[in-house]
C-alpha cells in the first residue's frame, strides 16, 4: 500500500521509505531492505500469476521468482519509479513461462477443458460478473485491444482495489487519465463482445 502526499507519491507504509531508498539499501546489502516492497507488491503479483490460470502453488513460485529476478537485476533498474511496472511485467512473463511448460507436460484434454471454461480459475473480474462460461471470448477480445488498453485493464484487474497512483506509475500515464482511459477501453471491449456471436449466446 502507498501513502500519497504532496512531498512524495512513493512513501511506503511503516518505514516511510521510497522505492529509491529501498532499492539503494538492497544494493548495499542492508538486512530486510526489501521487506516493505515485498509486503506492498506481493498480493498484486500473486493475482497477476493467478489470472494466467496457475494454481496457488504455481502462483507462489511465480511471485518468488519475480522477487529473485529483482534481486538479480538490482544493478540494472535505473529508474525507481519504473519498479511497479517492472514487477508486473516480470511476473506476467514468468507466469507465461510456467503456463507454457504446463501445456507441454499436461494431456491435451486438460487444456481443452480449460478452453471450455469447465475448470475453476481465479479470474476475479469474470467471477464477479458471473461470466465464467464466456471467459474465452472475453480474453480473446481483450487480446484484440490496443496495447495500452490491454495493459491498463490487465493491471487494474490484477487487484481488488487498484491504486490509481501505482497504476499510473506502472504504465507511465498521468494519474488523472487512468479513469477516462479505463472507460474508453471498457467501451471498446464492450463493442467487441457485443459483435461476438459466442458472447451473445
Amino acid at each position: 500500500m502507498t501513502v500519497e502526499s504532496e512531498d512524495s507519491q512513493d512513501v511506503l507504509v511503516g518505514n516511510a521509505k521510497s522505492y529509491a531508498d529501498a532499492l539503494r539499501e538492497a544494493r548495499e546489502g542492508v538486512p530486510h531492505a526489501m521487506d516493505d516492497l515485498v509486503a506492498e507488491f506481493s498480493p498484486m503479483l500473486w493475482r497477476v500469476a493467478r489470472r494466467q490460470g496457475l494454481d496457488r502453488s504455481e502462483a507462489e513460485d511465480v511471485v518468488q521468482n519475480t522477487w529473485l529476478a529483482l534481486v538479480r537485476g538490482l544493478s540494472t533498474l535505473e529508474n525507481p519509479d519504473a519498479l511497479p511496472g517492472w514487477l508486473v511485467t516480470t511476473a506476467k512473463r514468468e507466469a507465461w513461462r510456467v503456463r507454457s511448460k504446463l501445456r507441454r507436460e499436461q494431456p491435451v484434454e486438460q487444456w481443452d477443458e480449460l478452453a471450455d471454461g469447465t475448470v475453476d480459475i481465479d479470474y476475479d473480474v469474470i467471477e464477479r460478473l458471473g461470466m465464467a462460461p464466456h471467459y474465452k471470448s472475453l480474453w480473446k477480445a481483450v487480446g484484440r485491444l490496443p496495447t495500452r488498453c490491454r495493459d491498463l485493464l490487465s493491471v487494474i484487474a490484477a487487484t481488488d482495489r487498484p491504486n490509481y497512483a501505482q497504476v499510473a506509475r506502472a504504465l507511465g500515464m498521468p494519474r488523472g487519465s487512468i479513469g477516462p482511459s479505463r472507460g474508453r477501453c471498457l467501451n471498446q471491449l464492450r463493442d467487441m463482445l457485443q459483435s461476438d456471436p459466442e458472447w451473445t449466446k
